[in-house]
């Protein structure tokens, strides 16, 4: 086997990239990046809101159209890609899992907290009795110790999961501190091991490169960085690097610089780049989607959004408490 073909690649740019438009996403879109996604040989492509599987609400924001409509529009372009969803437990269920799956969804990463994997039992479960792929997600993998990341792994793995992915959802990790925890966990688990990145310290291509290095098979990218924060490991750069380094996954990377440059730059309302607020997400250890809830809070009390930010870190928010944001932003200002 030659090097790089047991990589398998998941652009999340229709799943992740749905935070930074606002979950605006179109079907006439999600049709039209699926289709050249596919066109350029990817392996899997994610779908769904950028909370995951039911995730369209008031408190993560309403999508422009339903998910599942979606997730149907991808299945119907793809002919050699795989539809894949997310799911979070508490705002997912079954019953959106088993729709998805009838909708043509043929993976589903299942994402917890690093520290609630017992969460994911029933989840996982499900999945697999349904037929489909069943992977687990360690999310804000850089808020506990690797210890206790290898003993949520291990649930995981013992409730059926076929991988489990190291998931840095607030770009704070260093390279070595992916290496450690891709390392500890190859040696701990005997399935697939997996790696999410967010580009809010401008390492997500050296942090994906490390946990390749490491042993990581299951490795996820975001055409034109388009993803929640900074974004997301910019798939065209990442194939292109590991194009250099030897690494063939069988991805054409000129279709992949197209698609970037031709369809996905339009959809944009802004460039993806590392602005302030999405640095001190990075530097703050704060999960990447509460980024424009950070902003929208701050605009409303008239205060600094990186205050926001900095605040939710040193209480140690994880994902699915955008609810604290406003009250951390009240706070602030009545301390003004």
């Amino acid at each position: 086997m030659s090097k790089g073909k047991d990589i398998k690649i998941t652009e999340v740019a229709l799943r992740d990239g749905s935070h930074a438009v606002a979950h605006q996403f179109t079907e006439k879109q999600v049709r039209d990046v699926t289709r050249a996604l596919d066109d350029a040989g990817m392996h899997y492509i994610e779908v769904s809101h950028g909370d995951g599987l039911g995730g369209s609400t008031i408190q993560y924001g309403r999508s422009l159209e339903d998910e599942l409509t979606l997730i149907e529009a991808a299945a119907e372009e793809a002919k050699q890609s795989k539809i894949a969803v997310l799911l979070l437990p508490g705002i997912g269920t079954v019953h959106e899992l088993k729709e998805a799956n009838n909708r043509g969804a043929r993976l589903v990463r299942v994402a917890t907290h690093s520290t609630e994997a017992d969460v994911s039992a029933q989840h996982i479960h499900y999945a697999r009795e349904l037929g489909m792929e069943a992977l687990g997600f360690l999310m804000m993998a850089h808020s506990v110790p690797v210890e206790k990341l290898v003993e949520q792994a291990k649930l995981m793995e013992s409730y059926g999961a076929e991988a489990v992915y190291v998931t840095d959802s607030a770009g704070a990790l260093t390279p070595n501190e992916v290496r450690e925890r891709i390392k500890a966990l190859k040696n701990s688990l005997d399935i697939e091991i997996g790696f999410h990145a967010h580009n809010n310290l401008s390492l997500a291509v050296a942090n994906t490169l490390a946990a390749i290095e490491e042993g990581a098979t299951r490795i996820d990218g975001s055409v034109r960085c388009l993803g929640a924060g900074a974004g997301n490991t910019q798939t065209e750069v990442l194939l292109a690097v590991m194009d250099k380094l030897g690494y063939d996954v069988g991805i054409d990377i000129y279709k992949m610089m197209d698609l970037a440059e031709d369809i996905v730059s339009p959809i944009l309302t802004q460039s993806q780049e590392i602005t302030k607020g999405s640095l001190v997400l990075g530097y703050a250890g704060v999960y990447s989607s509460f980024l424009l809830h950070a902003e929208r809070a701050a605009k409303r009390f008239h205060i600094d959004a990186r205050d926001i930010l900095i605040e939710l870190g040193k209480m140690k928010v994880i994902g699915g408490q955008e609810d604290m944001i406003l009250d951390v932003a009240a706070n602030l200002a009545n301390k003004k």
